[in-house]
């Protein structure tokens, strides 16, 4: 809620309470809390209330409307039936990935010069690799 705010914006916003409630402050905080103490129980009662005529046990996540119909209104075989499409596609791309991935892991262990001792400029018999360069960083 407040990762927007920095710690000064949130001081400047703590200070303007104090000074508009002054005394009051704690009744304030007291009375929000109670409120969302109130709220919660509201949507707690809903969902029980709604779960009572359904027949069915809700819960606050399953009042989202893809999660409700997927829930309780598709069978496994409906569901099911609606991913078979696209399960294909999600094995081969699936498949595709780990490929790419362990041709990775294969260059860079064989670009690595701890994995076989050697230098890689030197391995292949070809010219050293040049000297890296100092960076900004190094020099200051």
């Amino acid at each position: 809620m407040f990762e927007n705010l920095n710690m000064w914006e949130v001081g400047a916003l703590l200070l303007l309470a104090l000074l508009i409630f002054g005394d009051r402050l704690p009744a304030v905080i007291n009375d929000g809390l109670r409120m969302v103490r109130n709220l919660r129980d509201m949507a707690r009662n809903a969902t029980g209330d709604l779960s009572r005529e359904l027949g069915t046990d809700i819960q606050l996540e399953d009042l989202h409307p893809k999660a409700f119909i997927r829930k309780h209104l598709l069978s496994e075989e409906d569901e099911a039936a609606i991913r078979k499409p696209m399960q294909g596609v999600y094995d081969n791309l699936r498949a595709d990935v780990s490929g790419v991935h362990n041709e990775l892991k294969d260059v860079a262990n064989a670009v690595d010069p701890r994995s076989n001792g050697a230098r890689p400029g030197t391995a292949t018999g070809s010219a050293p690799a040049p000297a890296p360069r100092a960076s900004y960083d190094d020099a200051t």
